[in-house]
């Protein structure tokens, strides 16, 4: 767009930015002079960026397709990665898949130079745009696809410390896939050439993927990230290093205010210790999403002196004068006082119902979801406390399912 289209543009969006899309692409005859699709996706890209990255709510930014917006990391996320970045003291950094290049941005904060590359042209032109926008100067933009035997090519006399990459996890007729060498560009295949010229290869994978799978397909990886915030796991970050063969660290990030981290050698499993019951007073501990991506179970145990509830119930417990030195688990999961213990049973489950007509459910560990339990309870949602249906094996032999009634602490 010339400088005029670009302002026309620009004021279209800012009158219809709280109207219904589907009714202006409809009436789309009324303004001959205006992009209308393109404003529509970038309206509807507008509201769902302004959560996603609030820093980019100002006038003048492009968003060419839903799909674009869908897929963008959030600031929190973005930021996270470039904090890593910035550890590795990494001065040039290559994002050789760069979509709406938020990840870029946060990069462009911590590193003098960014490469970034995005094969789809309109993308990558309306980033250029966008950067304009926000004032980032210090990016260099291309749009070539990453193919084997192609990254010297496309990189140029560019020399990065580290190189980025998220591959797309999306297969033939848009179906998801979850194996690395499924996603496009093929990070299998193409990692001894993104070690060729680059030191150390970050690879940004679905929460999805299985940790052990990846850490034996690709060679040299050092770090895992599994990064959760807003009670999901967003992300799962591999970093992976030119020539190292050592231990390979797991870390559990919770991203908040300030980043909560464990770290824990993949082979520091630690000792499952098994709780022998669970009792009023007690305090209950739900691990969060990261914490459960990385299989820290036994690590919580023995680092924490926590006792698991049951082998495959992964809920934990601790005196109730617990928790003098270990704040920094409250913000790695959630924790909870227990107000009582009950066996499961219609007896139970109508006291439950009678005391706490108002409550939030759990299942776990046993035959039956969230909500088919809240069914089974008839109780609503909300209220002070928070139900618990589960197994509980004891360290003396047997099990039993018991609802758990507990209240938040925080």
């Amino acid at each position: 767009m010339n400088d005029l289209e670009q302002n026309r543009f620009d004021a279209f969006v800012r009158e219809h930015l709280g109207d219904d899309t589907a009714r202006l692409l409809l009436s789309r005859g009324r303004w001959p002079d205006v992009d209308v699709a393109l404003a529509a996706d970038t309206i509807e890209g507008m509201r769902r960026m302004r959560h996603k990255v609030p820093e980019w709510d100002v006038p003048g930014l492009v968003y060419p397709d839903r799909l674009c917006t869908e897929q963008a990391s959030s600031s929190a996320t973005a930021r996270f990665k470039a904090s890593l970045i910035r550890g590795m003291g990494a001065a040039r950094v290559a994002d050789l898949t760069g979509g709406l290049g938020v990840d870029s941005w946060a990069f462009s904060d911590v590193a003098e130079k960014v490469f970034y590359n995005e094969m789809n042209v309109v993308l990558r032109d309306a980033v250029e745009h966008n950067f304009g926008v926000l004032g980032v100067r210090n990016v260099l933009f291309h749009s070539v696809e990453l193919l084997f035997h192609g990254v010297k090519d496309l990189l140029g006399d560019f020399a990065p410390d580290v190189i980025f990459l998220d591959p797309a996890r999306r297969g033939e007729g848009g179906r998801k896939v979850f194996l690395i060498e499924d996603c496009r560009p093929d990070v299998v295949t193409l990692l001894p050439e993104l070690l060729e010229v680059s030191p150390r290869v970050v690879v940004k994978l679905s929460p999805m993927a299985d940790i052990s799978m990846v850490v034996s397909r690709l060679d040299g990886v050092r770090d895992v990230y599994a990064v959760a915030s807003g009670g999901e796991c967003k992300e799962l970050l591999v970093l992976i290093e030119r020539g190292f063969a050592g231990v390979v660290k797991l870390h559990a990030v919770e991203l908040g205010e300030k980043p909560e981290i464990l770290s824990f050698g993949m082979e520091e499993k630690g000792e499952v210790v098994r709780a022998d019951g669970v009792e009023e007073g007690m305090l209950l501990f739900e691990p969060g999403k990261a914490l459960m991506k990385t299989g820290a179970f036994g690590v919580i145990c023995s680092r924490f002196g926590l006792g698991k509830i049951g082998i495959h119930t992964h809920l934990y417990v601790a005196p109730g004068s617990f928790g003098a030195n270990h704040g920094m688990m409250l913000d790695m999961g959630k924790w909870f006082r227990v107000v009582e213990v009950l066996k499961s049973g219609k007896e139970a489950m109508r006291k439950i119902r009678e005391r706490w007509p108002r409550a939030e459910v759990t299942a776990r560990n046993v035959p039956m979801t969230s909500d088919q339990l809240r069914a089974k309870l008839k109780v609503a949602s909300g209220g002070d406390v928070h139900v618990f249906c589960c197994r509980a094996d004891y360290a003396g032999g047997g099990s039993d399912v018991i609802f758990i009634v507990a209240e938040p602490l925080r």
